[in-house]
Order: structure tokens, then C-alpha cells, then sequence
């Protein structure tokens, strides 16, 4: 059986931990070139790249600071140096720096636009502009449920994630004429080391409002992932896909 993603180039912001990780490796696995663009490796490169070539496909690290737009435009030309035009990109990369409103300095909010929003605008910018000559791709942007429902004490995280949903709408209908695809995907709570700050009776009181009663993991997330790369999302664009128990139905 053919895999899904087969000699696909697919690149992956944020891809060496967590979501990001666990979607290099489905899209690996599911014969996909991948590349990961992030300040530092995964932490078993090695290991990455032996699982992915099991699999059929490739695990390739590129270091790249997402918020910089000349770091962003040399990643991309390496990407299609190696690979070719990117068919699949995920922007995953992003951060927290969680606080009250009336406490939260400046810095924090510019920090996490930028790492969560602004690097999306850069690498989608660069990546687009390929595909749409190459007349296919699918981009794929993480956004948060928390986008959806705001949280308190993350405001500068759920506007920029907010941000990415408009974002993608907008791109979508710019690019739906070439046959690019734009959709995002809104996690719930997913156990990462980003959420490993919890207590064990915070994360109780989270499952608590969970209908599937259970925390998600990075799996759940790049299953999700990988439908919305391959053809069988052939027909959907412009939508945000929540992967999130029900958290937020």
C-alpha cells in the first residue's frame, strides 16, 4: 500500500519536541521528506532518523529562529535545495509566558506574537509562494482551543493563537485557486513538557472537564495532522479541526 505522504517534502516548524516531534515522525513514517526547522535537534537525532528511514521517508533537522525573517527565507532555500518545493508545512513552533493582564510585561506579549504569530506570516510568506507555482500544498497551522475560548491568564497566548484561525481563513481563500490547502488544527490539553508545569490537582480538575476523561498526547495531535496533509483532506481547506476530547464542543 502506497504511504500517504510519500516523497511529499514536508516541513515542520517547531519539530524538535513534543507536537512538532510526534508529527515529524507520522509524517516520516507515512514516507513524507521531512524537514524540521528549529533552534536546536531533536534530542536523539540519530534515533529520529533511523525510525524515519524504517518508514520510508527522512527526518532532516535545518536550525532556523522562526521569527527571524532572514533565518526563516535561508531555511526555506535549503529545504528546497535538498528537497524540492515544499508540499506540506506545518507551523507548530510556539511558547507561553502565561500572566494576569494587568501584571504581563511588554516583552512577554511581543515574544509569544512572535514566536506563535508572526513566524507563521514569514515561513507561510516563503512557502506559499512556492506551492502556488507549483499549483499544490497543504499548510497547516496549530493553533489552541484556547484561540477558540480565551483562557485566563493567557491573554498574549490565546489572541495570538486567535490569531493564527483568522490567519488561515484568510490564507485559505488567497490560495484555494492553485489548489493549496490552508487548515488548522486547535489542540485541548495535550501532555507536553509545556503543560508539564500542572500540578497533579490542577491536571485532575482539567480531565474533570474533558468528555473523553482523559489528556491528550502528541500522537493524537499528529494523526490529525497527517490526515489534513495527505490527499485524503483533498477537499478541505479554510477549517479548524479541534483535537481536544470534546473540551471545547
Amino acid at each position: 500500500m502506497q504511504k500517504l505522504l510519500a516523497e511529499k517534502t514536508c516541513v515542520v516548524t517547531g519539530g524538535s519536541r513534543g507536537i512538532g516531534l510526534a508529527i515529524v515522525r507520522a509524517f516520516a513514517s507515512e514516507g513524507g521528506k521531512v524537514f524540521y526547522l528549529s533552534r536546536s535537534p531533536a534530542e536523539d537525532q540519530a534515533a529520529l532518523a533511523a525510525a524515519a528511514a524504517e518508514g520510508g521517508g527522512s527526518a532532516t533537522w535545518i536550525s532556523c529562529d522562526v521569527g527571524s525573517e532572514a533565518s526563516v527565507e535561508a531555511a526555506l532555500a535549503a529545504v528546497i535545495a535538498a528537497g524540492g518545493t515544499p508540499e506540506v508545512l506545518v507551523n507548530n513552533a510556539g511558547i507561553t509566558r502565561d500572566g494576569l493582564i494587568f501584571r504581563m510585561k511588554l516583552e512577554d506579549w511581543e515574544a509569544v506574537m512572535a514566536t506563535n504569530l508572526t513566524s507563521a506570516f514569514l515561513v507561510c510568506r516563503s512557502a506559499a509562494r512556492h506551492m502556488i507555482k507549483a499549483r499544490r500544498g497543504s499548510i497547516i497551522n496549530i493553533t489552541s482551543i484556547v484561540g477558540i475560548t480565551g483562557n485566563g491568564g493567557q491573554a498574549n497566548y490565546s489572541a495570538s493563537k486567535a490569531g493564527l484561525i483568522g490567519f488561515t481563513k484568510s490564507l485559505a481563500r488567497e490560495v484555494a485557486s492553485r489548489n493549496v490547502r490552508v487548515n488548522a488544527l486547535a489542540p485541548g490539553f495535550i501532555d507536553t513538557s509545556m503543560t508539564e508545569k500542572l500540578g497533579a490537582d490542577a491536571k485532575q480538575a482539567l480531565i474533570g472537564t474533558i468528555p473523553l476523561g482523559r489528556t491528550g498526547n502528541p500522537e493524537d495531535v499528529a494523526k490529525a495532522a497527517l490526515f489534513l496533509a495527505s490527499d485524503l483532506a483533498s477537499y478541505v481547506t479554510g477549517e479548524v479541526l479541534k483535537v481536544d476530547g470534546g473540551m471545547a464542543m
